[in-house]
Protein backbone atom coordinates (compact mmCIF):
# COMPACT_ATOMS: atom_id res chain seq x y z
CA UNK A 1 0.00 0.00 0.00
CA UNK A 2 1.47 3.37 -0.90
CA UNK A 3 -1.48 5.61 -0.78
CA UNK A 4 -2.96 5.92 2.51
CA UNK A 5 -6.23 8.04 3.81
CA UNK A 6 -5.97 9.67 7.15
CA UNK A 7 -8.56 11.80 9.31
CA UNK A 8 -8.62 13.96 12.19
CA UNK A 9 -11.40 14.54 14.28
CA UNK A 10 -12.10 18.01 15.31
CA UNK A 11 -14.24 17.95 18.38
CA UNK A 12 -15.39 20.30 21.29
CA UNK A 13 -15.57 17.68 24.07
CA UNK A 14 -19.01 18.43 25.78
CA UNK A 15 -18.71 20.09 29.25
CA UNK A 16 -19.61 18.23 33.08
CA UNK A 17 -22.52 19.76 33.92
CA UNK A 18 -23.35 19.79 37.82
CA UNK A 19 -25.63 16.60 38.56
CA UNK A 20 -25.06 14.96 34.45
CA UNK A 21 -22.97 12.11 35.99
CA UNK A 22 -22.15 9.77 32.60
CA UNK A 23 -24.49 11.83 30.34
CA UNK A 24 -21.47 14.17 29.08
CA UNK A 25 -19.55 11.61 28.01
CA UNK A 26 -22.55 9.33 26.12
CA UNK A 27 -22.98 12.53 24.28
CA UNK A 28 -19.25 13.81 23.07
CA UNK A 29 -18.18 9.53 22.84
CA UNK A 30 -22.16 9.46 20.35
CA UNK A 31 -20.60 12.81 18.59
CA UNK A 32 -17.10 11.55 18.00
CA UNK A 33 -18.62 8.42 16.51
CA UNK A 34 -20.40 10.40 14.39
CA UNK A 35 -17.63 12.17 12.94
CA UNK A 36 -15.63 9.09 12.57
CA UNK A 37 -18.09 7.90 10.45
CA UNK A 38 -18.28 10.61 8.38
CA UNK A 39 -14.69 10.02 7.59
CA UNK A 40 -14.92 6.54 6.94
CA UNK A 41 -17.30 7.76 4.24
CA UNK A 42 -14.50 9.07 2.40
CA UNK A 43 -12.60 5.56 2.65
CA UNK A 44 -10.19 6.34 5.65
CA UNK A 45 -8.40 3.83 6.91
CA UNK A 46 -6.76 5.44 10.10
CA UNK A 47 -9.06 7.86 12.16
CA UNK A 48 -6.71 10.16 14.93
CA UNK A 49 -8.88 12.48 17.77
CA UNK A 50 -7.53 15.13 19.71
CA UNK A 51 -6.12 15.22 23.22
CA UNK A 52 -8.41 14.31 25.68
CA UNK A 53 -10.68 14.35 23.60
CA UNK A 54 -13.29 12.94 25.33
CA UNK A 55 -13.43 15.65 28.31
CA UNK A 56 -13.28 19.59 28.73
CA UNK A 57 -9.76 20.83 29.37
CA UNK A 58 -9.67 20.36 33.19
CA UNK A 59 -5.78 20.97 32.87
CA UNK A 60 -6.75 24.78 33.26
CA UNK A 61 -7.00 24.96 37.23
CA UNK A 62 -4.78 23.16 39.85
CA UNK A 63 -6.61 19.71 41.08
CA UNK A 64 -7.23 20.36 44.95
CA UNK A 65 -5.67 17.43 45.74
CA UNK A 66 -5.29 13.74 45.01
CA UNK A 67 -9.20 13.33 46.28
CA UNK A 68 -10.29 16.44 43.65
CA UNK A 69 -13.18 15.38 41.92
CA UNK A 70 -11.40 15.96 38.62
CA UNK A 71 -9.23 12.56 39.26
CA UNK A 72 -12.33 10.84 38.90
CA UNK A 73 -12.43 11.50 35.02
CA UNK A 74 -9.90 9.23 34.37
CA UNK A 75 -10.70 5.51 32.81
CA UNK A 76 -8.89 2.64 32.46
CA UNK A 77 -8.65 1.23 29.46
CA UNK A 78 -11.50 -1.13 29.99
CA UNK A 79 -13.41 1.71 30.80
CA UNK A 80 -16.34 3.76 28.78
CA UNK A 81 -14.68 6.07 25.84
CA UNK A 82 -12.33 2.99 24.80
CA UNK A 83 -14.92 0.25 24.72
CA UNK A 84 -16.79 2.37 22.31
CA UNK A 85 -14.16 3.53 20.44
CA UNK A 86 -13.20 -0.60 20.06
CA UNK A 87 -16.65 -0.83 18.73
CA UNK A 88 -16.06 2.07 16.37
CA UNK A 89 -13.54 0.96 15.12
CA UNK A 90 -14.70 -2.86 14.47
CA UNK A 91 -17.48 -1.64 13.01
CA UNK A 92 -15.63 0.00 10.40
CA UNK A 93 -12.46 -1.75 9.91
CA UNK A 94 -10.19 0.65 10.86
CA UNK A 95 -7.65 2.23 13.25
CA UNK A 96 -8.50 4.52 15.82
CA UNK A 97 -6.11 6.51 17.98
CA UNK A 98 -8.17 7.75 21.15
CA UNK A 99 -6.15 9.82 23.74
CA UNK A 100 -7.84 10.00 27.22
CA UNK A 101 -7.10 10.45 30.60
CA UNK A 102 -6.38 7.16 32.08
CA UNK A 103 -5.92 5.26 35.36
CA UNK A 104 -3.75 2.56 35.89
CA UNK A 105 -4.70 0.65 38.57
CA UNK A 106 -1.93 -0.11 41.44
CA UNK A 107 -0.65 -2.88 41.15
CA UNK A 108 -0.19 -3.61 44.61
CA UNK A 109 -2.16 -3.44 47.82
CA UNK A 110 0.44 -0.06 49.06
CA UNK A 111 0.68 1.96 45.88
CA UNK A 112 -1.50 4.39 44.99
CA UNK A 113 -3.17 4.34 40.91
CA UNK A 114 -1.00 6.22 38.51
CA UNK A 115 -2.60 8.36 36.22
CA UNK A 116 -0.96 9.42 32.38
CA UNK A 117 -2.03 11.31 28.90
CA UNK A 118 -2.57 8.42 27.28
CA UNK A 119 -2.99 7.46 23.63
CA UNK A 120 -4.69 4.26 22.74
CA UNK A 121 -4.00 2.68 19.36
CA UNK A 122 -7.25 0.84 18.47
CA UNK A 123 -7.23 -2.22 15.37
CA UNK A 124 -9.41 -2.93 12.86
CA UNK A 125 -10.95 -5.71 15.13
CA UNK A 126 -11.30 -3.39 17.57
CA UNK A 127 -7.96 -5.03 19.49
CA UNK A 128 -5.66 -2.75 21.88
CA UNK A 129 -2.71 -2.45 19.50
CA UNK A 130 -0.69 -0.53 22.28
CA UNK A 131 -0.26 2.42 23.74
CA UNK A 132 1.54 5.30 24.01
CA UNK A 133 1.72 7.74 27.43
CA UNK A 134 2.68 11.46 27.10
CA UNK A 135 6.33 11.85 28.27
CA UNK A 136 6.66 15.19 28.28
CA UNK A 137 4.30 17.05 30.95
CA UNK A 138 3.56 20.82 31.06
CA UNK A 139 3.05 22.68 33.94
CA UNK A 140 1.86 26.30 32.31
CA UNK A 141 -0.65 28.46 33.16
CA UNK A 142 -4.16 26.71 31.50
CA UNK A 143 -2.00 23.99 31.08
CA UNK A 144 -1.21 22.39 34.86
CA UNK A 145 -1.18 18.85 33.54
CA UNK A 146 2.08 17.71 35.65
CA UNK A 147 -0.38 18.51 38.50
CA UNK A 148 -2.74 15.67 36.84
CA UNK A 149 -0.16 13.30 34.62
CA UNK A 150 3.07 11.29 35.38
CA UNK A 151 5.40 11.44 33.11
CA UNK A 152 4.86 8.35 30.51
CA UNK A 153 7.01 5.60 31.01
CA UNK A 154 6.46 3.17 28.04
CA UNK A 155 9.14 4.77 25.47
CA UNK A 156 8.12 6.08 21.85
CA UNK A 157 6.35 2.99 20.94
CA UNK A 158 5.50 2.08 16.95
CA UNK A 159 2.63 0.26 16.31
CA UNK A 160 3.10 -2.14 13.80
CA UNK A 161 -1.44 -1.90 11.81
CA UNK A 162 -2.69 -3.12 8.51
CA UNK A 163 -1.68 0.60 6.99
CA UNK A 164 1.77 0.62 7.90
CA UNK A 165 3.77 1.40 11.17
CA UNK A 166 2.54 4.78 12.84
CA UNK A 167 3.95 6.52 15.89
CA UNK A 168 2.21 8.90 18.59
CA UNK A 169 3.39 12.27 20.30
CA UNK A 170 0.97 13.80 22.32
CA UNK A 171 0.84 17.65 22.31
CA UNK A 172 4.37 19.55 24.14
CA UNK A 173 5.95 16.25 22.64
CA UNK A 174 6.17 17.98 19.28
CA UNK A 175 8.59 20.39 21.09
CA UNK A 176 11.25 17.53 21.76
CA UNK A 177 12.60 16.38 18.86
CA UNK A 178 14.06 13.41 19.94
CA UNK A 179 10.30 11.52 20.18
CA UNK A 180 9.94 11.65 16.67
CA UNK A 181 13.65 10.91 15.60
CA UNK A 182 13.19 7.78 17.77
CA UNK A 183 10.02 6.68 16.31
CA UNK A 184 11.43 7.47 12.60
CA UNK A 185 14.27 5.18 13.78
CA UNK A 186 11.98 2.63 14.64
CA UNK A 187 10.16 2.50 11.31
CA UNK A 188 7.29 4.76 11.77
CA UNK A 189 6.01 6.47 8.64
CA UNK A 190 3.48 8.14 9.85
CA UNK A 191 2.91 10.09 12.85
CA UNK A 192 0.28 11.73 14.90
CA UNK A 193 -0.08 14.44 17.02
CA UNK A 194 -3.25 14.86 18.93
CA UNK A 195 -3.26 18.36 20.75
CA UNK A 196 -4.73 20.75 22.91
CA UNK A 197 -3.69 23.87 21.84
CA UNK A 198 -5.77 27.49 22.45
CA UNK A 199 -5.09 31.07 21.13
CA UNK A 200 -4.66 30.72 17.71
CA UNK A 201 -1.37 33.13 17.97
CA UNK A 202 0.73 29.78 18.60
CA UNK A 203 -0.43 28.36 15.31
CA UNK A 204 2.85 29.39 13.59
CA UNK A 205 4.71 28.18 16.18
CA UNK A 206 2.94 24.67 15.89
CA UNK A 207 3.63 24.83 12.03
CA UNK A 208 7.21 25.41 12.34
CA UNK A 209 7.73 22.77 15.11
CA UNK A 210 5.94 20.03 12.79
CA UNK A 211 7.39 21.11 9.40
CA UNK A 212 10.97 20.95 10.56
CA UNK A 213 10.02 17.55 12.38
CA UNK A 214 8.58 16.16 9.67
CA UNK A 215 11.55 16.59 6.93
CA UNK A 216 14.24 16.36 9.44
CA UNK A 217 12.95 12.47 9.76
CA UNK A 218 11.37 12.12 6.91
CA UNK A 219 7.94 11.69 7.98
CA UNK A 220 4.56 12.67 7.53
CA UNK A 221 3.54 14.26 10.87
CA UNK A 222 -0.67 14.47 11.41
CA UNK A 223 -1.07 17.39 14.14
CA UNK A 224 -4.99 16.80 15.59
CA UNK A 225 -6.17 19.91 17.37
CA UNK A 226 -9.12 20.10 19.61
CA UNK A 227 -11.80 22.92 19.20
CA UNK A 228 -14.53 24.62 21.38
CA UNK A 229 -14.60 27.59 23.88
CA UNK A 230 -14.50 26.24 27.25
CA UNK A 231 -14.36 28.30 30.92
CA UNK A 232 -11.13 30.20 30.10
CA UNK A 233 -9.61 28.68 26.90
CA UNK A 234 -10.91 28.88 22.70
CA UNK A 235 -9.35 26.08 21.31
CA UNK A 236 -8.78 26.52 17.67
CA UNK A 237 -8.58 23.64 15.68
CA UNK A 238 -6.19 23.94 13.01
CA UNK A 239 -5.35 20.43 12.37
CA UNK A 240 -2.82 19.69 9.59
CA UNK A 241 -0.87 17.57 7.91
CA UNK A 242 2.75 17.92 6.87
CA UNK A 243 4.42 15.66 4.13
CA UNK A 244 8.20 14.22 4.57
CA UNK A 245 10.00 17.02 3.06
CA UNK A 246 8.14 19.27 5.64
CA UNK A 247 5.78 20.78 3.38
CA UNK A 248 1.98 20.67 3.83
CA UNK A 249 0.16 18.23 2.31
CA UNK A 250 -3.12 19.74 4.34
CA UNK A 251 -3.14 23.03 5.58
CA UNK A 252 -4.40 24.52 8.77
CA UNK A 253 -8.22 23.32 8.98
CA UNK A 254 -11.06 25.76 10.29
CA UNK A 255 -12.13 25.92 14.50
CA UNK A 256 -15.03 24.31 14.24
CA UNK A 257 -15.69 20.80 14.60
CA UNK A 258 -15.71 18.43 12.07
CA UNK A 259 -13.24 15.93 9.91
CA UNK A 260 -9.79 17.01 8.33
CA UNK A 261 -8.92 14.54 5.44
CA UNK A 262 -4.94 13.65 4.53
CA UNK A 263 -4.27 11.36 1.52
CA UNK A 264 -0.97 10.41 1.92
CA UNK A 265 1.32 8.71 -0.76
CA UNK A 266 3.91 7.06 1.62
CA UNK A 267 6.36 6.23 -1.23
CA UNK A 268 7.16 9.84 -0.47
CA UNK A 269 9.35 8.92 1.99
CA UNK A 270 11.79 7.01 0.32
CA UNK A 271 11.86 9.58 -2.14
CA UNK A 272 12.70 12.29 0.10
CA UNK A 273 15.05 10.22 2.42
CA UNK A 274 17.28 9.46 -0.92
CA UNK A 275 17.37 13.33 -0.94
CA UNK A 276 17.66 14.41 2.45
CA UNK A 277 19.80 12.06 4.00
CA UNK A 278 19.43 12.93 7.67
CA UNK A 279 19.02 10.00 8.70
CA UNK A 280 21.57 7.84 7.17
CA UNK A 281 24.21 10.34 7.88
CA UNK A 282 23.22 10.52 11.84
CA UNK A 283 26.61 10.30 14.16
CA UNK A 284 25.24 9.02 17.32
CA UNK A 285 28.94 8.54 18.60
CA UNK A 286 29.21 12.41 18.73
CA UNK A 287 25.93 12.76 20.42
CA UNK A 288 26.33 11.44 24.46
CA UNK A 289 25.94 14.80 25.27
CA UNK A 290 22.27 14.73 24.44
CA UNK A 291 21.71 11.89 27.48
CA UNK A 292 23.84 13.59 30.51
CA UNK A 293 21.54 15.02 33.06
Amino acid sequence: MTKLKTAGIQIAPLPVAAGSGPQHLTDTLRRAAELIGMAVDNDVKIVCLPQLFNLPWFPADIPKGKDDEKFGLAETEDGPTITRMRGVAKEHGIVIIAPIFERAPATDSGSDDEFFSTAFVIGTEGELIGKYRKVHIPQLPLWEERSYFMPGDLGFPVFDTPFGKIGVQLCWDVFFPECARIMALNGASVIFAPTAAAFDHSCLKWERAVSASAHANGVFIFRVNRVGSEEKQDFYGGSFCMRPDGEFLSRPAGSSEGVVLAEMDLSEIESVRNIWEFLKTRRPDAYEGLIKE
